[in-house]
């Protein structure tokens, strides 16, 4: 019998711990990314910088290169500043954006990218996807998965709560994306990834049943275990697809119709998986979910991110176009104004505010 199997794109090193980041250096050497310590370490000029002095010691062959925003011109820049440095790994240290552009810079000059974030905002810490700024908006870039995630838990603790409420709205969308990837597959027969599915599923069922809280070690070693598998989902499926569904096909209407009001990536995900989940007809779902939301602080309403009802019809009714050729209950249910706000009522009453 013939023996089948895959290999799995996945990091070599997942370290997710208090402390992580003090035995970086330590880590890169053991598992031969970076016996040298020749690594570019691109940092904001916020809480990666902060975290220099402390970690700098311990990575004396280290290069600094500070890197100003999130636009696709930004890693353009960062890559044609490592390329000539004979480095053995490019080092992400901040925020999404941060880790974003070094992903992409990383690629561009065939360097393995170490994420080592310091915050929990959302799922692309260790995705195969770099999301930059450009001149027509946004837009999503095809990279390598990060050789290695280093993830301290004492560091995303420092940071601001909303950034790991955003990462909770972020995750337990997952469950919602799911179910869009399985509608697709009995009407549009489009072919799901069952290890893929599976990863993303319980990675958001996984926080959206876990009883502590933003301030508990316990949870957030589960929020960024939740968020790293996602990462590796989409890797396994080649695409957002275990992820992203109808939910993000509304954080991405926000954003284009609404760019200077639009909440975070995570809080808007969120409310969009709630309500979606309600479309479809899973009240139940729908009201465990927005109960869980709440309980995280996170909105649940568009109300609670400063939209009105209309607005947010309007968001759903976009929502559709910014994803084309992606098959979700929006598609499939093709609602018109009037539906929607109907829809909206009920799910308003149902979920309480």
């Amino acid at each position: 019998m013939p023996v089948l199997t895959r290999l799995i794109p996945s990091p070599v090193v997942v370290d997710i711990r208090p402390g992580a980041l003090d035995d970086l250096a330590s880590v890169l050497s053991d598992e031969r990314i970076s016996h040298s310590g020749k690594l570019a370490i691109a940092v904001s000029n916020g809480s990666g910088a902060r975290l220099r002095d402390r970690i700098a010691p311990a990575l004396p062959g280290a290069s600094w290169y500070e890197v100003g925003g999130g636009t696709l011109d930004d890693a353009i820049r960062l890559a044609g500043d490592i390329r000539a440095g004979h480095y053995d790994a490019v080092v992400g240290l901040g925020g999404g954006k941060i880790i974003d552009c070094a992903k992409f810079a990383a690629a561009r000059v065939g360097l393995p990218l170490v994420a080592v974030p310091t915050n929990l905002a959302h799922d692309g810490l260790c995705s195969p996807v770099a999301t930059l700024d450009n001149d027509a908006g946004r837009g999503s870039y095809g990279v390598p998965n990060p050789i290695a995630v280093v993830i301290d838990l004492d560091v995303i603790r420092e940071a601001p709560v909303r950034f790991v409420r955003a990462g909770i709205g972020d995750a337990v969308s997952n469950i919602n994306a799911i179910a869009d990837w399985e509608l697709s597959n009995r009407v549009t027969g489009e072919k799901i990834d069952g290890l893929a599915a599976a990863m993303a599923r319980q990675a958001g069922e996984a926080v959206l049943r876990h009883p502590g809280g933003v301030g508990d070690n316990d949870f957030l070693q589960v929020l960024a275990e939740a968020l790293v598998l996602t990462g590796i989902a989409m890797s396994i499926s080649g695409d957002s697809r275990p992820a992203s569904g109808s939910c993000h096909e509304i954080n991405h209407a926000f954003d284009l119709l609404f760019p200077r009001r639009a909440a975070s990536h995570g809080e808007q995900c969120g409310l969009g998986a709630a309500f979606a989940m309600y479309l479809r007809g899973a009240h139940e779902d729908a009201a465990f979910m927005a109960e869980v939301l709440k309980r995280h602080g996170l909105p649940v309403l568009p109300e609670e991110i400063g939209f009105t009802v209309d607005e947010f019809v309007q968001v759903v009714e976009f929502a559709p176009q910014t994803r084309p050729g992606r098959y979700t209950i929006l598609e499939h249910l093709d609602l018109k104004t009037h539906q929607i706000k109907d829809i909206y009522s009920d799910y308003a009453k149902a979920i309480g505010s």
